[in-house]
């Protein structure tokens, strides 16, 4: 690693704690999250406890460790001179939130020198924690005791269950939609779960065998990206590519290469991401 490991280590401690705080700020508004507002689109959606949620982070952040840098989704982007960076996503999973379905989550990932290595995601209606550092594996964290997650079960491409998303352009949502109906033959179901932070602990602790999504944004994905690696997943994009906003992607290893090949293969037939877009 090229991050002093003592460093590595206070970071990860500190995105742990963020994490937590955070949630009890989400969970504090939950019952009046005040007006809900749309950003680009219709269901891309914001609420005040979003924009209340990631001040708080930045604050305490500049508070901690004010030479770092900060980019959040909700415009709290800050530079920095330390060589460290927070990403922020107060609350990945929005529409869950406003709707009341208990799937949505802080995401907290920090980065050094540009590479992710530490990384917290809490689901404040479960309190479930998931938490990594780079090198040093990826635990869940729930109701007084901790585990170290080991990836996805073996088990054959056919009887996988895959976990994607959609995104809020509707040209690309269309394309995807024809990946994932040629995808639904070729494996055994597809839970579309709406925070892709949560889709990729969820391929982490086994709960999903594997997860894709184009078009996510770089604090969607950073954490969760990171614990799943950490895991054991294969985590990447297409075509040699690392994960990216273009395509992320994680899955067990034993059908990572089938996976990814396949997803290679409908997405050329669908044209799922235009370079355009």
């Amino acid at each position: 690693m090229n991050e002093p490991t003592a460093l590595a280590d206070d970071l990860a401690g500190l995105a742990v704690d963020l994490a937590r705080g955070a949630a009890e700020v989400v969970r504090a508004g939950t019952a009046d999250h005040g007006p809900v507002f749309a950003k680009s689109d219709a269901v891309d959606l914001v609420t005040r406890v979003d924009r209340e949620t990631e001040r708080w982070l930045v604050e305490q952040i500049g508070r901690s460790r004010p030479d770092d840098g900060v980019l959040g989704e909700e415009g709290g982007e800050r530079l920095g001179h330390s060589g460290v960076r927070w990403v922020l996503d107060p609350i990945d999973g929005t529409v869950n939130f406003v709707l009341g379905l208990p799937l949505y989550a802080v995401s907290v990932a920090v980065q050094w020198q540009g590479r992710v290595v530490a990384g917290a995601v809490c689901n404040p209606a479960t309190g479930e924690l998931y938490r990594a550092r780079v090198g040093g594996g990826a635990f869940l964290e729930f109701g007084g005791s901790t585990a170290p997650l080991l990836g996805p079960r073996t088990v054959a491409l056919s009887g996988a269950v895959v976990g994607t998303g959609f995104g809020y352009d509707r040209a690309r949502r269309g394309r995807q939609a024809v990946v994932a109906a040629a995808l639904l033959g070729r494996v055994a179901d597809i839970r579309r779960l709406g925070a892709a932070s949560l889709d990729l602990c969820a391929v982490a602790t086994g709960r999903l065998d594997a997860y894709f999504e184009a078009g996510l944004s770089v604090w969607d994905y950073s954490a969760g990206a990171l614990i799943a690696a950490e895991a054991g997943c294969v985590v990447t994009g297409l075509h040699g590519e690392p994960a990216s906003e273009r395509m992320a992607v994680a899955v067990g290893p034993t059908v990572a290469a089938e996976f990814v090949a396949l997803l290679e293969e409908l997405s050329a037939d669908a044209v799922m991401d235009d370079p355009a877009d």
